[in-house]
């Protein structure tokens, strides 16, 4: 068999090339012996901008000399990340979509530039996720996923504490429900050292589906980042990589659209966030393979909700990790019929190979529930349509009483009125609030928006009032929030036309998003809208307002 490796070596030793390629190499400390052996990349997403990513050296480190040990030359390149929980709410927020797309062209830049034989991601934060799962799938080398882990919980008043409990306790400060004090040692104590943020938030659910789709190794989605045992499974990694370039094994024979099926599974399974939508769109995409939004809903209809996980459960990723972690929750849908066991891996083997020695689910913990006692029987985030976003959106209708409103739309151009006129009390049970112009090219970059959400629920109006945005939400929001909606507003969609005090029907259980204006008047709204001017008109922002998609079609950089 002819591969990577054996290609690039012959492209080193034959030639005119042969010796300016091998002196740049003999300068980094090669020997004679080392150009017959794969060359292994290792996408290190180490970085002080937030504890997401502030543990992962360690790991890189590891990988590196566990790729030596068995036989393989790395080459250790960084990628960037962008923290979405200090940068939520800021001008700052516009750049965490973007920077999947620029992780995405570092990990296939690298690949194919040096003409790497296989690479190893390490990420933390939400976009290191699906941006390095994009890039492996364009480069298509073999490839495999360590996810950095998640972190522990902070710990206050004999509660558990997390990023989203800041969030919270705003609302909760600004409505009197909370003293200085408290709110004060909530901000303090939350995060209490490195790891990913510790509910099934975005960057858990997205590691939680890599671990499903194939393309990490079983376990390594919910272990914390402090926690010895994640290096020793890192080490795993490098050596499965290794296995897999020996066999040619490549990500785009894991990634199929069965394999994908089995990511959204765990997703409905676990709870997962909405920014799974978005970035299982892309992710397709990249892979080649057919998967559009309403597959999820057909997911959706099918598979229950089995884990009780924050942002709207009682449990952290690493509650989960101790009761069993993600194999278990894949052993029950196996079991049921919810998941294609004969779908290949990054172990070589197949899901149902893999899951075969599983321990079964166990009766001593409330993480994880059983297929026969589900949370909600079916999942929770449903894909609504109708004259409000006729390309699709996405609801998140876990924990509520009743995912069914109708009530005057009170509208926002921007999130920071949106937020201001929250926390100043003007909102009130029963609105819908329409927050416009967020989408991948009106915000630009499609933020998320956690603060007013987290707002609202800390005020107490999480259930009562709706929001509605063609932008996105954290993984920690819930309530009755309707996202990415399509088309955006900027593109001309009908949200750019909803006026103050418009009534506005969300309803979840007959999956409608239904702006209730007669279509005269919409024909006259629309005749006299014009397309606002660009927010950006230089830079990396600009370049992603004029190239991306719509949010329904994954708001990626390359589509057509």
């Amino acid at each position: 068999m002819t591969t990577p490796a054996n290609r690039r070596s012959r492209n080193i030793t034959e030639g005119v090339a042969r010796a300016p390629n091998r002196s740049m190499y003999y300068a980094m400390g090669y020997q004679e012996t080392d150009f017959g052996k794969p060359m292994i990349g290792i996408a290190n997403g180490h970085s002080t901008i937030t504890p997401c990513n502030s543990g992962l050296q360690r790991l890189a480190d590891a990988a590196e000399a566990e790729l030596k040990a068995s036989g393989a030359n790395p080459q250790v390149f960084g990628v960037p990340t962008i923290s979405d929980g200090m940068a939520m709410g800021t001008e700052g927020m516009k750049y965490s979509l973007v920077s999947r797309e620029v992780i995405a062209d570092c990990v296939e830049t690298c690949a194919g530039g040096q003409w790497m034989d296989g690479v190893l991601v390490i990420g933390g934060c939400d976009k290191n996720m699906p941006g390095g799962m994009m890039g492996m799938l364009r480069a298509n080398v073999p490839a495999v996923y360590v996810y950095g882990g998640t972190i522990l919980p902070g710990k206050y008043k004999g509660q558990d504490l997390n990023i989203v409990s800041v969030f919270e306790a705003v609302g909760q400060f600004s409505a009197g429900k909370m003293s200085e004090e408290d709110f004060c040692q909530i901000e303090r104590r939350a995060i209490p050292g490195s790891g990913s943020c510790g509910g099934m938030y975005t960057a858990n659910t997205m590691s939680s589906a890599f671990e499903a789709l194939g393309m990490s190794l079983p376990f390594a989605s919910t272990m914390a980042n402090v926690e010895d045992p994640i290096v020793e499974h890192t080490k795993a990694a490098a050596r499965a990589l290794v296995a897999a370039v020996k066999a040619d094994l490549k990500p785009r024979d894991i990634v199929t659209r069965q394999s994908i099926e089995n990511a959204i599974a765990v997703v409905m399974a676990t709870g997962g966030s909405t920014n799974a939508v978005l970035h299982f769109l892309a992710i397709a995409h990249a892979a080649g393979v057919p998967w559009s939004i309403d597959d999820f809903e057909r997911v959706r209809r099918k598979v229950p909700v089995l884990c009780d996980l924050k942002p709207s459960g009682k449990y952290l990723a690493i509650d989960l990790h101790r009761a069993g972690g993600i194999p278990v929750v894949m052993k029950g849908l196996l079991e049921a019929g919810l998941l294609h066991g004969d779908c290949i891996t990054i172990t070589g083997r197949t899901v149902a190979q893999n899951l075969a020695e599983v321990a079964p689910l166990r009766a001593d913990q409330e993480v994880i529930r059983p297929l026969s006692k589900p949370l909600y029987a079916q999942g929770h985030l449903a894909i609504l349509k109708g004259n409000l976003s006729p390309e699709g959106c996405v609801a998140k209708i876990t924990g509520l009483k009743s995912p069914v409103m109708t009530g005057p739309a009170r509208v926002f151009d921007d999130e920071q009125s949106a937020l201001a006129a929250i926390m100043e009390g003007r909102i009130k049970a029963g609105d819908v609030m329409v927050l416009r112009y967020l989408g991948p090219q009106g915000g630009p970059g499609m933020p998320e928006m956690l603060a007013p959400t987290s707002a609202l629920v800390g005020q107490g109006l999480g259930e009562s009032v709706g929001l509605v945005t063609d932008g996105r939400f954290s993984g920690g929001t819930w309530g009755m929030v309707v996202g990415h909606v399509a088309p955006e507003a900027y593109a001309g969609g009908l949200i750019a036309f909803v006026r103050e005090g418009d009534t506005i029907t969300i309803d979840a259980h007959e999956l409608l998003l239904q702006l209730n204006v007669d279509e005269p008047e919409i024909a006259r709204r629309r005749a006299a809208w014009k397309q606002p001017a660009p927010r950006y008109t230089r830079g990396v922002l600009a370049k992603f307002a004029r190239n991306a998609t719509s949010a329904s079609r994954g708001a990626v950089l390359d589509g057509e």
